[in-house]
């Protein structure tokens, strides 16, 4: 979704020497890969969309991953980009030439070079695969939800799915009605809140294609919704809005789980909003289904057909089903970049990801990441921060072409200081190491690297307008 944004945006500015590359058959990045059953979005369409090409067209309101994977399949229709597109073509390398001041690409052998570089690859991309010993020697097929294969049939087999966040909730109630028996491994309980959507009718669409002003009004609706969420997760009272948010997911889990010892042990020790809070209408009703077990003894390893616990207990498995989401604080594409210096970006991260505005490292000129470090959101659409870092890179790009520059590159000191406010930030937040465990928080410091700690306003305001105060720049003669 960022680097298609970014070739829509590119082109409607004038811009056309340029190339997408893809590491994929396909585009469409996560709503690509993750084709589990029940892959759906958790944002209102309205908002899940780019403001510059409106999707009039969802059937509901928290579309499905095929219907999120179509509209981007259709952007690129839409606002020609086939031309730019360079499938198959994953990057081996991007090293930055400081006397040339071009970016040299490899990629499926062949070589670019370019003035700048946007990164594209988003927060959600590298499956995380847990170290359980002997997970290698299992004789049984082995999915991770964001690789999923479609030819594996569950039909009469014995399931075992590990992990319960995100794609877990969503594909735990399908799996349960076709397989044999399901054992649900948790390590930690989600807080769930029901997942308010229903159908779209033809006749809101018709009214959605027809009308611009409706549609706009709709999604700013939606959009100041959206943020008053974040009263759950920062500021000056989420501590209290959180409290009784959670009391609403404990009302739902009571009505769909009379069973106390169950409810036991899906209630999380943790405050609502520290992890990401899920929704679904179905999760609870599939773990009280007959052959479906939820285990929350820890794993301690897996033989050639079995999930042994640390109990001692075996359980037979045919299939497991890896929930376990993403490596958001160690992104692969970092290896492959090579700044000043000879530097890799993932030596620049050794001690966790930063970037000034979310957008710019120092010590990488010319390079732009869309989607970077903090450009998640735990509140709404991360469409809005990818639009606002758009923008901000647009008028970059403008502003040096007015002034005939060739190089631009963010301050060390400028990046430590937006750091640093960026932590004081978080520390009035949910987003805390003591709280809970997540994948918002890099293991190796424990910092929020993953989620924008203020509302979208905030930092939209922040990135409206690019300054070189605080960059070196160079012409082209330097």
């Amino acid at each position: 979704m960022s680097g298609l944004g970014a070739a829509i945006r590119l082109r409607q500015a004038g811009i056309t020497d340029f190339v997408v590359l893809e590491r994929f058959h396909d585009v469409g990045g996560t709503w690509r890969d993750n084709r589990y059953p029940g892959a759906a979005c958790d944002v209102p369409g309205h908002l899940y969309a780019y403001s510059f090409a409106p999707a009039p067209r969802w059937r509901s309101t928290l579309p499905k991953a095929e219907e999120i994977h179509t509209y981007l399949r259709d952007c690129v229709t839409d606002f020609g980009l086939e031309p730019h597109l360079r499938l198959n073509s994953p990057v081996d390398e991007a090293r930055w030439d400081g006397t040339e001041m071009r970016w040299h690409i490899q990629a499926a052998g062949r070589r670019y070079l370019s003035r700048f570089l946007i990164t594209a690859t988003g927060l959600l991309s590298e499956p995380h695969v847990p170290e359980l010993p002997g997970l290698g020697t299992f004789r049984g097929a082995v999915l991770h939800t964001a690789r999923w294969d479609d030819t594996c049939d569950f039909d009469g087999k014995r399931v075992a799915l590990i992990g319960t966040g995100a794609s877990a909730v969503q594909c735990v109630p399908h799996l349960a009605a076709s397989a044999a028996a399901l054992d649900v491994y948790q390590r930690s309980p989600p807080w769930v809140l029901p997942r308010l959507q229903r159908p779209v009718t033809a006749t809101e669409r018709s009214l959605y294609r027809r009308s611009p002003v409706l549609r706009r009004l709709v999604r700013t609706a939606v959009y100041w919704l959206r943020e008053s969420w974040l009263l759950c997760f920062a500021g000056p009272v989420h501590r209290a809005v959180s409290t009784c948010v959670a009391g609403l997911a404990r009302a739902h889990m009571r009505r769909q789980i009379p069973e106390r010892d169950l409810r036991r042990r899906l209630t999380p020790a943790y405050p609502l909003g520290c992890k990401r809070v899920l929704l679904s209408n179905d999760y609870y009703p599939a773990l009280r289904r007959a052959g479906v077990e939820l285990v929350t003894d820890p794993i301690s390893e897996i033989t050639d057909s079995s999930v042994v616990t640390r109990a001692g207990t075996a359980r037979p498995a045919d299939v497991i089903v890896l929930a376990t989401g993403f490596r958001v604080d160690r992104p692969a594409i970092a290896r492959r970049i090579v700044g000043q210096g000879r530097r890799r970006l993932s030596d620049a991260w050794s001690d966790g990801m930063a970037a000034d505005r979310n957008i710019m490292v120092a010590g990488f000129p010319n390079m732009f990441l869309l989607l970077g470090p903090n450009s998640g959101l735990g509140h709404a659409s991360l469409t809005l921060l990818l639009e606002a870092q758009l923008d901000y890179v647009l008028d970059c790009l403008a502003r040096m072409s007015r002034r005939g520059l060739a190089q631009v590159e963010v301050l060390p000191e400028t990046q430590r200081a937006y750091t640093a406010r960026l932590h004081q930030y978080v520390q009035r937040t949910l987003w805390l190491p003591h709280l809970c465990r997540s994948w918002y928080l890099d293991p190796r410091n424990g910092h929020n690297t993953a989620v924008w700690p203020r509302s979208v306003r905030s930092y939209r305001a922040m990135t409206r307008r690019f300054s070189f105060d605080g960059h070196r720049v160079h012409t082209q003669d330097r």
